[in-house]
């Protein structure tokens, strides 16, 4: 019986891992067929723009309300309606006969995977406990990694494989057949919600369901209204900072800063069940590595921008050998994310801090390599220095995420890692702003300057990460009784 329900858990973990990889994928694949899309659909660069960044913006948006309203009713429901919406939007975005019918199949897509990520790590709070939750936060930080950054290379291997011109709408149409499979699997596997409270072996502590009845009562709209519009006006100047011209976009910045005020003031005193549960903030694991997850993303995301811009525009790299060359980032992420996803229990937030202090190594190594070797063989050169940036990656993203919600019970986990996606998601639209404007402003000085130049953005980012992991680990030593 005890083997069954382990057998049915891995099974349940495998089924969400794939729709993370799904979800995680179209983040970067499309980067190397907007070439194509522009030639296909006579696109305009807002189009363009439109098709990237509009799927950031949705995706942002729905992750908390998803979240809340996976644990208040059923994560098992909302998975599989994120994984339909998500297979029909991309089926709507391979066929599409124009840009507008792309954009807005691709803002679809994007409220899909909020819908869906949230749902992944609330079950896994659900399901693991302990060391066999680090382990499943491992494999889903190595499906984060190798989905972010073989995207360009599997991207380009459909471009090349199915033609300039139709190669764009395979890029899309992949998701496909991926997205029929995982239904029935999801049905099947997934744990559904009990009427009564199931056992520890299922991985429901009991009280939960009594907890979600109460949930049922309210699912706090003025808040998910007010963090919606707060989340938009703070994502969309980065996002449309390119298409939407002059100075004016930047202040939705102070606007937004002022809703999400209104929206914190509202979530303290609001007298039912709350869409965000702020005790979360007070506990140091939580806000701490929330902040580490902020500040990574805006320099994790920028490293691919920038780099297959540079090979592609610098060195007129294919969108295939530009893909390959982010591929040893990729394997050294998924490899090491499964290694800290088993060390984290033991290691704790020192893992996180090592593995950000690895990240730096590496990409100061790529700088170097860049300087030395300035030629088309570049590609080759950074291989090395970029497998040892993936490594510390992957013993940040996985270890920290699993630090972050440990404190969290898990009848809140899906609203709670929603919230530090979200965290995710901005620093991800920050840091891409950020990155660009350093990179495109330093283009009269040539490509291999304006990477570098943009990776001290970077490393910007990842160091005060760093800061925030030491923090913790001093914080940690002060108060543990008996420290030496």
């Amino acid at each position: 019986m005890v083997a069954s329900g382990v057998d049915t858990r891995k099974r349940a973990l495998a089924v969400c891992l794939a729709a993370a990889f799904m979800s995680g994928l179209d983040v970067s694949i499309v980067n190397v067929a907007l070439p194509s899309i522009r030639e296909g659909l006579h696109a305009t660069e807002d189009g363009l723009q439109w098709i990237l960044s509009g799927y950031a913006l949705t995706f942002g948006l729905l992750l908390v309300p998803a979240g809340r309203l996976g644990d208040a009713r059923s994560r098992r429901t909302l998975f599989m309606w994120g994984v339909v919406l998500f297979t029909v939007s991309s089926a709507a975005c391979g066929f599409a006969w124009d840009m507008n019918v792309l954009i807005v199949s691709r803002l679809v897509q994007g409220l899909a995977a909020g819908m869906v990520n949230p749902q992944v790590s609330g079950l896994i709070q659900q399901m693991f406990r302990g060391q066999e939750r680090g382990r499943a936060f491992g494999a889903l930080g190595a499906t984060i990694g190798v989905s972010t950054a073989a995207g360009p290379l599997i991207g380009g291997a459909l471009v090349t494989a199915f033609g300039h011109e139709q190669g764009w709408r395979w890029v899309f149409l992949v998701n496909v057949p991926i997205g029929i499979v995982l239904l029935p699997l999801a049905r099947k596997f997934l744990p559904a919600p009990q009427p009564a409270p199931a056992s520890m072996e299922e991985g429901v502590p009991p009280g939960t369901e009594s907890r979600g009845k109460r949930r049922r009562e309210s699912l706090d709209p003025v808040g998910v209204l007010l963090l919606g519009i707060g989340v938009a006006g703070l994502l969309l100047p980065f996002i449309q900072r390119h298409q939407w011209e002059g100075d004016t976009k930047w202040l939705l910045i102070p606007a937004a800063l002022v809703v999400l005020a209104g929206f914190v003031t509202w979530e303290r005193f609001y007298w039912r069940e709350p869409l965000v549960d702020l005790a979360l903030f007070r506990k140091r694991s939580y806000s701490l590595g929330s902040i580490i997850a902020l500040f990574y993303f805006a320099g994790f995301t920028g490293i691919f921008f920038i780099f297959t811009l540079y090979l592609q525009s610098g060195h007129q790299y294919s969108a295939l050998m530009a893909g390959l060359s982010i591929t040893p980032f990729a394997l050294g992420s998924a490899s090491a994310s499964v290694v800290g996803g088993r060390l984290v229990a033991r290691a704790g937030r020192r893992l996180v801090a090592f593995g950000l202090a690895t990240v730096i190594v590496g990409l100061l190594a790529t700088m170097a390599a860049t300087a030395l070797v300035p030629g088309e063989m570049v590609g080759l050169a950074t291989a090395l220095p970029l497998l040892i940036a993936g490594v510390g990656s992957g013993l940040v993203i996985s270890p920290n995420q699993a630090i972050t919600l440990s404190e969290v019970p898990p009848e809140g986990g899906g609203s709670a890692a929603g919230v530090l996606q979200t965290g995710q998601r901005l620093g991800a639209a920050i840091g891409i702003a950020a990155t660009g404007s350093t990179f495109f402003g330093a283009l009269g000085q040539g490509w291999a300057t304006a990477f570098r130049h943009g990776l001290l953005v970077v490393l910007t980012s990842v160091l005060i990460a760093l800061v925030a992991a030491v923090y913790d680990l001093i914080r940690t030593y002060r108060t543990t009784p008996n420290s030496q």
